[in-house]
Protein backbone atom coordinates (compact mmCIF):
# COMPACT_ATOMS: atom_id res chain seq x y z
CA UNK A 1 0.00 0.00 0.00
CA UNK A 2 2.63 2.52 1.02
CA UNK A 3 4.34 2.33 -3.02
CA UNK A 4 1.28 3.18 -4.46
CA UNK A 5 1.28 6.57 -2.03
CA UNK A 6 4.64 7.36 -2.91
CA UNK A 7 4.23 7.36 -6.27
CA UNK A 8 1.63 9.46 -6.08
CA UNK A 9 3.77 12.10 -3.59
CA UNK A 10 6.74 11.87 -6.37
CA UNK A 11 4.24 12.61 -9.15
CA UNK A 12 3.07 15.63 -7.34
CA UNK A 13 6.22 16.94 -6.70
CA UNK A 14 7.49 16.07 -9.89
CA UNK A 15 3.83 18.02 -11.68
CA UNK A 16 4.53 21.13 -8.98
CA UNK A 17 8.70 21.23 -10.28
CA UNK A 18 7.38 21.08 -13.89
CA UNK A 19 4.79 23.99 -12.84
CA UNK A 20 7.52 26.03 -11.37
CA UNK A 21 10.31 25.58 -14.04
CA UNK A 22 7.23 26.70 -16.64
CA UNK A 23 6.92 29.79 -14.65
CA UNK A 24 10.04 30.30 -14.61
CA UNK A 25 10.27 30.42 -18.08
CA UNK A 26 7.16 32.80 -18.58
CA UNK A 27 8.91 35.40 -16.28
CA UNK A 28 12.17 35.29 -18.09
CA UNK A 29 10.38 35.79 -21.46
CA UNK A 30 8.21 38.67 -20.30
CA UNK A 31 10.96 40.67 -18.67
CA UNK A 32 14.04 39.21 -20.86
CA UNK A 33 16.09 37.99 -17.38
CA UNK A 34 18.44 35.81 -19.45
CA UNK A 35 19.10 38.65 -22.24
CA UNK A 36 19.92 40.64 -19.52
CA UNK A 37 22.46 38.78 -17.78
CA UNK A 38 19.82 38.07 -14.86
CA UNK A 39 17.88 35.80 -12.53
CA UNK A 40 14.53 35.43 -10.67
CA UNK A 41 16.62 34.85 -7.05
CA UNK A 42 18.81 38.40 -8.25
CA UNK A 43 15.69 40.23 -9.13
CA UNK A 44 13.89 39.24 -6.01
CA UNK A 45 17.05 40.28 -3.76
CA UNK A 46 17.20 43.87 -6.13
CA UNK A 47 13.68 44.16 -5.23
CA UNK A 48 14.33 43.57 -1.61
CA UNK A 49 17.20 46.19 -1.26
CA UNK A 50 15.46 49.05 -3.51
CA UNK A 51 12.43 48.74 -0.92
CA UNK A 52 14.72 48.91 2.19
CA UNK A 53 16.42 51.99 0.73
CA UNK A 54 13.23 53.79 0.20
CA UNK A 55 10.47 52.55 3.20
CA UNK A 56 10.87 55.56 5.31
CA UNK A 57 8.34 57.11 3.34
CA UNK A 58 5.77 54.82 5.27
CA UNK A 59 6.50 56.99 7.78
CA UNK A 60 7.41 60.65 6.69
CA UNK A 61 4.81 60.64 3.72
CA UNK A 62 1.56 60.26 6.18
CA UNK A 63 3.12 62.44 8.95
CA UNK A 64 4.04 65.09 6.50
CA UNK A 65 0.65 65.31 4.79
CA UNK A 66 -1.30 64.91 8.12
CA UNK A 67 0.13 68.05 8.80
CA UNK A 68 1.80 65.84 12.35
CA UNK A 69 5.39 66.51 11.28
CA UNK A 70 4.63 70.37 10.94
CA UNK A 71 2.73 70.90 13.28
CA UNK A 72 -0.11 72.55 11.56
CA UNK A 73 -3.21 70.24 10.89
CA UNK A 74 -3.52 69.91 6.76
CA UNK A 75 -6.83 68.32 7.37
CA UNK A 76 -6.13 64.80 5.58
CA UNK A 77 -6.42 61.93 8.06
CA UNK A 78 -3.57 60.49 9.23
CA UNK A 79 -4.21 56.77 9.44
CA UNK A 80 -5.58 56.27 5.75
CA UNK A 81 -2.37 58.15 4.50
CA UNK A 82 -0.43 54.76 5.65
CA UNK A 83 -2.44 52.49 3.63
CA UNK A 84 -2.49 55.03 0.46
CA UNK A 85 1.10 55.59 0.51
CA UNK A 86 1.24 51.85 0.16
CA UNK A 87 -0.96 51.23 -2.44
CA UNK A 88 0.29 54.33 -4.39
CA UNK A 89 3.51 53.14 -4.36
CA UNK A 90 2.91 49.64 -4.89
CA UNK A 91 0.49 50.92 -7.79
CA UNK A 92 3.31 52.85 -9.55
CA UNK A 93 6.19 50.45 -9.17
CA UNK A 94 3.65 48.04 -11.04
CA UNK A 95 3.28 50.08 -13.54
CA UNK A 96 6.89 50.72 -13.90
CA UNK A 97 7.59 46.63 -14.05
CA UNK A 98 5.43 45.70 -16.49
CA UNK A 99 5.34 49.27 -19.11
CA UNK A 100 8.90 49.64 -19.26
CA UNK A 101 11.07 46.72 -17.53
CA UNK A 102 12.78 48.98 -15.68
CA UNK A 103 13.92 48.06 -11.79
CA UNK A 104 13.09 51.35 -11.04
CA UNK A 105 10.88 52.16 -7.53
CA UNK A 106 8.39 54.43 -7.09
CA UNK A 107 6.70 56.12 -4.28
CA UNK A 108 5.66 59.76 -3.87
CA UNK A 109 8.91 61.94 -3.76
CA UNK A 110 10.35 63.57 -1.43
CA UNK A 111 10.55 67.40 -2.42
CA UNK A 112 7.03 67.29 -4.26
CA UNK A 113 5.21 66.02 -0.70
CA UNK A 114 6.81 69.44 0.78
CA UNK A 115 6.05 71.47 -2.35
CA UNK A 116 2.55 69.92 -1.39
CA UNK A 117 2.16 70.80 1.92
CA UNK A 118 3.96 74.47 1.86
CA UNK A 119 2.58 75.44 -1.59
CA UNK A 120 -0.23 73.60 -3.44
CA UNK A 121 -1.75 73.88 -0.13
CA UNK A 122 -1.17 77.39 0.99
CA UNK A 123 -2.06 78.56 -2.65
CA UNK A 124 -5.15 76.83 -2.49
CA UNK A 125 -6.14 78.21 0.49
CA UNK A 126 -5.61 81.79 -0.79
CA UNK A 127 -7.24 81.21 -3.89
CA UNK A 128 -10.30 79.77 -2.53
CA UNK A 129 -10.51 81.42 0.65
CA UNK A 130 -10.77 78.88 2.76
CA UNK A 131 -8.67 78.17 6.17
CA UNK A 132 -5.91 75.11 5.89
CA UNK A 133 -7.49 71.44 6.72
CA UNK A 134 -10.95 72.10 5.39
CA UNK A 135 -11.36 69.64 2.94
CA UNK A 136 -11.94 71.97 -0.22
CA UNK A 137 -8.29 72.96 0.09
CA UNK A 138 -6.83 69.89 0.33
CA UNK A 139 -9.09 68.61 -2.21
CA UNK A 140 -8.33 71.16 -4.41
CA UNK A 141 -4.58 70.48 -3.68
CA UNK A 142 -5.34 66.77 -5.10
CA UNK A 143 -6.86 68.14 -8.16
CA UNK A 144 -3.69 70.34 -8.73
CA UNK A 145 -1.45 67.01 -8.66
CA UNK A 146 -3.69 64.88 -10.50
CA UNK A 147 -4.03 67.68 -13.66
CA UNK A 148 -0.20 67.42 -13.57
CA UNK A 149 0.02 64.03 -13.97
CA UNK A 150 -2.74 64.19 -16.87
CA UNK A 151 -0.26 67.02 -18.75
CA UNK A 152 2.84 64.76 -17.80
CA UNK A 153 0.82 61.71 -19.37
CA UNK A 154 -0.40 63.29 -22.77
CA UNK A 155 3.09 64.92 -23.29
CA UNK A 156 4.86 61.49 -22.65
CA UNK A 157 2.77 60.17 -26.10
CA UNK A 158 4.73 62.97 -27.64
CA UNK A 159 8.20 64.40 -29.01
CA UNK A 160 7.51 67.55 -27.25
CA UNK A 161 8.45 65.72 -23.58
CA UNK A 162 12.06 65.78 -25.31
CA UNK A 163 11.80 69.39 -26.61
CA UNK A 164 10.83 70.76 -22.65
CA UNK A 165 13.47 68.53 -21.21
CA UNK A 166 16.46 70.20 -23.02
CA UNK A 167 15.39 74.20 -22.72
CA UNK A 168 15.15 74.25 -18.81
CA UNK A 169 19.58 74.78 -17.99
CA UNK A 170 21.47 71.86 -15.87
CA UNK A 171 22.57 74.23 -13.27
CA UNK A 172 18.56 75.31 -12.45
CA UNK A 173 17.65 71.68 -12.10
CA UNK A 174 20.47 70.93 -9.86
CA UNK A 175 19.31 74.88 -8.05
CA UNK A 176 15.55 73.27 -7.30
CA UNK A 177 16.61 69.74 -6.40
CA UNK A 178 19.31 71.81 -3.82
CA UNK A 179 17.09 74.42 -2.64
CA UNK A 180 14.55 71.53 -1.72
CA UNK A 181 16.81 69.58 -0.06
CA UNK A 182 17.91 72.57 2.22
CA UNK A 183 14.74 72.96 2.95
CA UNK A 184 13.91 69.30 3.90
CA UNK A 185 16.83 69.26 6.04
CA UNK A 186 15.84 72.29 7.78
CA UNK A 187 12.68 70.60 8.32
CA UNK A 188 14.54 67.72 9.95
CA UNK A 189 16.86 70.14 12.56
CA UNK A 190 13.98 71.38 13.61
CA UNK A 191 11.93 68.48 14.64
CA UNK A 192 15.14 67.57 16.23
CA UNK A 193 15.05 70.34 18.24
CA UNK A 194 18.28 71.78 16.65
CA UNK A 195 16.96 75.18 15.33
CA UNK A 196 13.56 77.18 15.66
CA UNK A 197 12.19 80.27 15.54
CA UNK A 198 13.14 82.78 18.57
CA UNK A 199 11.09 86.23 18.48
CA UNK A 200 10.88 85.85 14.61
CA UNK A 201 14.36 84.76 13.91
CA UNK A 202 15.92 81.42 13.67
CA UNK A 203 18.20 80.23 16.15
CA UNK A 204 20.15 77.36 18.03
CA UNK A 205 18.02 75.79 20.48
CA UNK A 206 19.70 72.41 20.78
CA UNK A 207 20.61 71.48 24.40
CA UNK A 208 22.34 68.78 25.76
CA UNK A 209 19.90 68.68 28.35
CA UNK A 210 16.74 67.66 25.89
CA UNK A 211 16.24 64.27 25.15
CA UNK A 212 14.79 64.85 21.92
CA UNK A 213 18.40 66.82 20.84
CA UNK A 214 20.03 63.68 22.10
CA UNK A 215 17.93 61.31 20.14
CA UNK A 216 18.19 63.12 16.95
CA UNK A 217 22.05 63.56 17.44
CA UNK A 218 22.21 59.95 18.07
CA UNK A 219 20.06 59.38 15.18
CA UNK A 220 22.07 61.11 12.79
CA UNK A 221 25.36 59.67 13.37
CA UNK A 222 24.19 55.71 13.77
CA UNK A 223 22.38 56.61 10.12
CA UNK A 224 25.13 58.10 8.37
CA UNK A 225 27.15 55.14 9.81
CA UNK A 226 25.42 52.90 8.39
CA UNK A 227 25.70 54.90 5.06
CA UNK A 228 29.22 55.01 5.07
CA UNK A 229 29.38 51.34 5.33
CA UNK A 230 26.81 51.00 2.70
CA UNK A 231 24.31 49.00 4.93
CA UNK A 232 21.18 48.14 2.65
CA UNK A 233 18.09 50.01 3.94
CA UNK A 234 20.56 52.85 6.20
CA UNK A 235 17.98 55.48 6.19
CA UNK A 236 15.50 52.83 7.63
CA UNK A 237 17.44 51.60 9.99
CA UNK A 238 18.44 54.42 11.27
CA UNK A 239 14.62 55.07 11.79
CA UNK A 240 14.08 51.71 13.47
CA UNK A 241 16.98 52.81 16.11
CA UNK A 242 15.88 56.25 16.47
CA UNK A 243 13.04 54.87 17.62
CA UNK A 244 13.86 52.29 19.62
CA UNK A 245 16.38 55.22 22.02
CA UNK A 246 13.13 57.49 22.18
CA UNK A 247 10.94 54.74 23.14
CA UNK A 248 13.88 54.04 25.76
CA UNK A 249 13.66 57.57 26.75
CA UNK A 250 9.59 57.82 27.05
CA UNK A 251 9.51 59.65 23.87
CA UNK A 252 7.03 56.77 22.00
CA UNK A 253 4.87 54.52 22.78
CA UNK A 254 4.23 51.34 20.54
CA UNK A 255 0.84 49.68 21.62
CA UNK A 256 0.85 47.30 18.86
CA UNK A 257 3.38 46.50 15.72
CA UNK A 258 0.97 44.35 12.98
CA UNK A 259 -2.69 44.83 12.71
CA UNK A 260 -5.81 45.92 9.70
CA UNK A 261 -4.33 48.47 8.00
CA UNK A 262 -6.60 51.52 7.78
CA UNK A 263 -9.77 52.40 5.72
CA UNK A 264 -8.61 54.18 2.72
CA UNK A 265 -12.15 55.69 1.55
CA UNK A 266 -11.82 58.91 3.32
CA UNK A 267 -8.67 59.44 0.66
CA UNK A 268 -9.99 57.78 -2.39
CA UNK A 269 -10.82 59.92 -5.58
CA UNK A 270 -11.29 63.09 -3.45
CA UNK A 271 -9.42 65.59 -6.24
CA UNK A 272 -11.94 68.36 -6.60
CA UNK A 273 -11.90 69.33 -10.03
CA UNK A 274 -14.82 72.01 -10.22
CA UNK A 275 -13.27 73.71 -7.09
CA UNK A 276 -9.78 74.14 -9.43
CA UNK A 277 -11.30 75.40 -12.65
CA UNK A 278 -12.92 77.89 -10.87
CA UNK A 279 -9.65 78.95 -9.46
CA UNK A 280 -7.52 77.59 -12.82
CA UNK A 281 -6.01 81.12 -13.31
CA UNK A 282 -4.31 81.48 -9.49
CA UNK A 283 -3.17 77.96 -9.65
CA UNK A 284 -2.07 77.22 -12.86
CA UNK A 285 1.52 78.06 -11.49
CA UNK A 286 1.25 75.41 -9.03
CA UNK A 287 -0.06 73.14 -11.64
CA UNK A 288 2.87 73.66 -13.75
CA UNK A 289 5.38 73.43 -11.58
CA UNK A 290 4.23 70.28 -10.08
CA UNK A 291 4.59 69.26 -13.79
CA UNK A 292 8.04 70.00 -14.96
CA UNK A 293 9.42 69.22 -11.30
CA UNK A 294 8.07 65.80 -11.87
CA UNK A 295 9.41 65.24 -15.63
CA UNK A 296 12.79 66.77 -14.26
CA UNK A 297 12.99 64.06 -11.44
CA UNK A 298 12.01 61.48 -13.22
CA UNK A 299 14.84 62.18 -15.80
CA UNK A 300 17.17 62.69 -13.57
CA UNK A 301 16.92 59.63 -11.33
CA UNK A 302 16.30 57.29 -14.52
CA UNK A 303 19.68 59.14 -15.54
CA UNK A 304 21.60 58.01 -12.25
CA UNK A 305 20.15 54.58 -12.47
CA UNK A 306 20.61 53.85 -15.53
CA UNK A 307 23.99 54.89 -15.77
CA UNK A 308 24.59 52.71 -12.43
CA UNK A 309 23.40 49.99 -13.77
CA UNK A 310 25.46 50.18 -17.12
CA UNK A 311 21.94 50.26 -19.37
CA UNK A 312 22.27 53.01 -21.01
CA UNK A 313 23.41 52.23 -25.00
CA UNK A 314 24.52 54.67 -27.59
CA UNK A 315 24.26 57.69 -25.07
CA UNK A 316 20.60 56.84 -24.65
CA UNK A 317 18.01 55.34 -22.44
CA UNK A 318 15.70 52.97 -24.27
CA UNK A 319 11.96 52.84 -23.46
CA UNK A 320 11.99 56.50 -22.44
CA UNK A 321 8.74 57.04 -23.49
CA UNK A 322 7.39 54.09 -21.65
CA UNK A 323 9.31 55.13 -18.66
CA UNK A 324 7.89 58.69 -18.83
CA UNK A 325 4.07 56.95 -19.56
CA UNK A 326 4.71 54.82 -16.23
CA UNK A 327 6.14 57.52 -13.90
CA UNK A 328 3.27 59.78 -15.43
CA UNK A 329 0.03 57.25 -14.34
CA UNK A 330 1.61 56.79 -11.36
CA UNK A 331 0.83 60.68 -10.44
CA UNK A 332 -2.39 60.18 -11.52
CA UNK A 333 -3.51 57.06 -9.26
CA UNK A 334 -1.61 58.73 -6.40
CA UNK A 335 -3.64 61.52 -6.99
CA UNK A 336 -6.86 59.71 -7.10
CA UNK A 337 -5.62 57.58 -3.76
CA UNK A 338 -4.92 61.33 -1.84
CA UNK A 339 -1.02 61.73 -2.09
CA UNK A 340 1.08 64.13 -3.41
CA UNK A 341 3.07 63.62 -6.82
CA UNK A 342 3.83 59.55 -6.99
CA UNK A 343 7.67 59.77 -9.05
CA UNK A 344 10.68 57.67 -9.68
CA UNK A 345 13.29 57.10 -6.61
CA UNK A 346 16.74 57.14 -6.64
CA UNK A 347 17.34 54.99 -4.08
CA UNK A 348 16.95 52.10 -7.13
CA UNK A 349 19.93 52.47 -7.22
CA UNK A 350 20.65 50.09 -4.44
CA UNK A 351 18.28 47.44 -6.64
CA UNK A 352 21.04 47.83 -9.72
CA UNK A 353 24.38 47.62 -6.83
CA UNK A 354 22.47 44.39 -6.35
CA UNK A 355 22.35 42.91 -9.51
CA UNK A 356 18.73 44.38 -10.67
CA UNK A 357 18.26 44.82 -14.15
CA UNK A 358 14.69 44.28 -15.14
CA UNK A 359 11.41 45.68 -13.71
CA UNK A 360 10.89 42.06 -12.20
CA UNK A 361 12.92 44.17 -9.81
CA UNK A 362 10.07 47.09 -9.33
CA UNK A 363 7.43 44.17 -9.04
CA UNK A 364 9.18 42.87 -6.10
CA UNK A 365 9.28 46.59 -4.79
CA UNK A 366 5.25 47.21 -5.17
CA UNK A 367 4.71 43.80 -3.41
CA UNK A 368 7.14 44.59 -0.37
CA UNK A 369 4.92 48.22 -0.16
CA UNK A 370 1.73 46.02 -0.08
CA UNK A 371 3.04 43.60 2.95
CA UNK A 372 4.11 46.70 4.66
CA UNK A 373 0.38 47.32 5.12
CA UNK A 374 0.11 44.45 8.18
CA UNK A 375 2.64 46.90 10.01
CA UNK A 376 0.30 50.10 10.11
CA UNK A 377 0.30 50.30 13.91
CA UNK A 378 3.72 50.60 14.25
CA UNK A 379 4.22 52.99 11.29
CA UNK A 380 1.62 55.02 13.31
CA UNK A 381 3.77 55.42 16.50
CA UNK A 382 7.01 55.64 14.34
CA UNK A 383 5.21 59.12 12.47
CA UNK A 384 3.36 60.29 15.76
CA UNK A 385 6.98 60.78 17.47
CA UNK A 386 8.89 63.46 14.98
CA UNK A 387 12.46 63.34 16.19
CA UNK A 388 12.49 59.69 14.90
CA UNK A 389 12.39 60.50 11.62
CA UNK A 390 14.38 64.04 11.66
CA UNK A 391 17.33 62.53 11.54
CA UNK A 392 15.95 60.82 7.70
CA UNK A 393 15.48 64.05 6.53
CA UNK A 394 18.64 65.70 7.02
CA UNK A 395 20.24 62.75 5.39
CA UNK A 396 17.85 62.93 2.31
CA UNK A 397 18.39 66.95 2.69
CA UNK A 398 21.80 65.92 2.53
CA UNK A 399 21.85 63.63 0.07
CA UNK A 400 20.14 66.39 -2.46
CA UNK A 401 21.98 68.85 -1.36
CA UNK A 402 24.98 66.67 -3.60
CA UNK A 403 23.78 68.32 -6.82
CA UNK A 404 25.60 71.78 -6.26
CA UNK A 405 28.29 70.61 -7.69
CA UNK A 406 26.68 70.20 -11.01
CA UNK A 407 25.95 73.85 -10.76
CA UNK A 408 27.63 76.05 -13.00
CA UNK A 409 29.01 78.34 -10.60
CA UNK A 410 31.90 80.02 -13.26
CA UNK A 411 28.62 81.95 -15.13
CA UNK A 412 26.86 84.22 -13.14
CA UNK A 413 24.13 84.00 -15.34
CA UNK A 414 23.30 80.08 -14.17
CA UNK A 415 24.83 80.92 -10.85
CA UNK A 416 23.09 83.80 -9.14
CA UNK A 417 19.75 82.58 -10.77
CA UNK A 418 20.25 78.91 -8.77
CA UNK A 419 21.07 80.36 -6.15
CA UNK A 420 17.93 82.79 -5.92
CA UNK A 421 16.26 79.24 -5.62
CA UNK A 422 18.60 77.94 -3.26
CA UNK A 423 18.24 80.24 -0.64
CA UNK A 424 14.92 81.69 -1.66
CA UNK A 425 13.38 77.79 -0.62
CA UNK A 426 14.19 77.63 2.74
CA UNK A 427 14.35 81.90 3.54
CA UNK A 428 10.79 82.04 2.57
CA UNK A 429 9.80 79.00 3.93
CA UNK A 430 8.22 78.51 0.44
CA UNK A 431 9.30 75.82 -2.17
CA UNK A 432 7.08 77.90 -4.90
CA UNK A 433 8.65 81.00 -3.69
CA UNK A 434 11.87 80.17 -3.97
CA UNK A 435 11.71 78.37 -7.46
CA UNK A 436 9.53 81.41 -8.16
CA UNK A 437 12.30 84.25 -7.81
CA UNK A 438 14.75 81.70 -9.39
CA UNK A 439 13.12 81.63 -12.93
CA UNK A 440 11.27 84.47 -13.13
CA UNK A 441 14.85 86.00 -12.79
CA UNK A 442 16.55 83.75 -15.27
CA UNK A 443 15.19 85.02 -18.44
CA UNK A 444 16.03 88.58 -17.89
CA UNK A 445 19.12 87.81 -16.81
CA UNK A 446 19.62 85.89 -20.10
CA UNK A 447 18.25 88.92 -21.79
CA UNK A 448 19.95 91.57 -20.47
CA UNK A 449 23.59 89.44 -20.94
CA UNK A 450 22.95 88.83 -24.55
CA UNK A 451 22.61 84.99 -23.71
CA UNK A 452 18.67 85.26 -24.79
CA UNK A 453 19.64 82.57 -27.38
CA UNK A 454 20.47 80.46 -24.51
CA UNK A 455 16.49 80.51 -23.18
CA UNK A 456 13.75 78.51 -24.96
CA UNK A 457 9.77 79.31 -24.97
CA UNK A 458 9.41 76.70 -22.06
CA UNK A 459 11.47 79.32 -19.70
CA UNK A 460 10.24 82.38 -20.89
CA UNK A 461 6.09 80.82 -20.20
CA UNK A 462 7.30 79.54 -17.27
CA UNK A 463 8.62 82.76 -15.75
CA UNK A 464 5.30 84.74 -17.01
CA UNK A 465 3.43 82.16 -15.12
CA UNK A 466 5.43 82.77 -11.96
CA UNK A 467 5.75 86.43 -11.96
CA UNK A 468 1.21 86.07 -11.97
CA UNK A 469 1.79 83.53 -8.75
CA UNK A 470 3.61 86.16 -7.18
CA UNK A 471 1.60 89.17 -8.31
CA UNK A 472 -1.91 87.21 -6.91
CA UNK A 473 -0.04 85.87 -3.68
CA UNK A 474 1.04 89.30 -2.69
CA UNK A 475 -2.73 90.72 -4.00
Amino acid sequence: MMQPVRRTSALKAASMHERFAHMNKAIDRFFHLSELGTSVKTEIIAGVSTFAAMAYIICVQPALLSGKLTGVSTGMPFSPLITTTCLSSAIGCFLMGLLSNYPIGLAPGMGSNFFMVFSVLTGCAAATGMPLGDPVVWQTALAVILVSGVIFLAISFTPLRKSIMLVLSPSMKNGIVVGIGLFIAYMGLKNGGIVSIVGGNLSLTASFTDSTTLIFIAGLIITTALMKRKVKGAILCGIGICAVIAALCGKMTVTEVAGIPADPSPLLFKTDLSTLMRHFLELLPLVFVCFFMDMFDTMGTVLGVATNAGMIKNGTIERLDRIFIADAMATVTGAALGHSTVTSYIESSAGTEAGGRTGLTAIVVGVCFLLALIFSPLITSLASCSVVTAPALVVVGAMMMGSVRDIDWSDCTESIPSLMIICGIPFTNSIIGGISLGLTVYPLIKLCTGKVKETGWFIWITAVFLGIYLCLLHA
